[in-house]
């Protein structure tokens, strides 16, 4: 589990971002950036190393999806996993997360306890994969 990843946290919400950015260093993760919409977060991908996304869906701009599907046809981005962030738990919507290539999903509001179960189980789905 190697601790110097780099996260990019997409929210259009400041707090949000703040508090993802809080509960990653928590767990031991200090390397994160922000962006406040799929298009900043994209440009950022593009012109940056990170690996891992964790996206809020509902932003203006570029939702969640809109970024989710950008990086999975991009074949320098495709293998990054992209974690989605939710107010709501529509059924809908995990299919549709789940369908488009994301590694996970979670509800807000989360505990650090539920943040890192999901990262920790995307990087060992990533690691057996790889």
């Amino acid at each position: 589990m190697s601790t110097d990843m780099k996260f990019l946290i997409v929210d259009d919400f400041s707090t949000m971002r703040r508090i993802v950015r809080g509960l990653l260093k928590e767990i031991g993760y200090n390397n994160a950036e922000e962006a406040e919409d799929g298009v900043e977060a994209l440009n950022m991908l593009k012109n940056g190393k990170f690996d891992f996304v964790v996206s809020d869906i509902n932003m203006p701009n570029m939702t969640g999806f809109e970024l989710l599907k950008a990086i999975k046809e991009d074949a320098s981005l495709k293998h990054l996993p992209v974690l989605m962030v939710t107010a709501e738990a529509r059924k809908e919507d995990i299919v549709l997360a789940a369908q488009s290539g994301a590694a996970g999903y979670i509800v807000k509001p989360f505990t650090k306890a539920t943040l890192e179960e999901k990262v920790q189980k995307i990087m060992q789905k990533l690691a057996a994969a790889a």
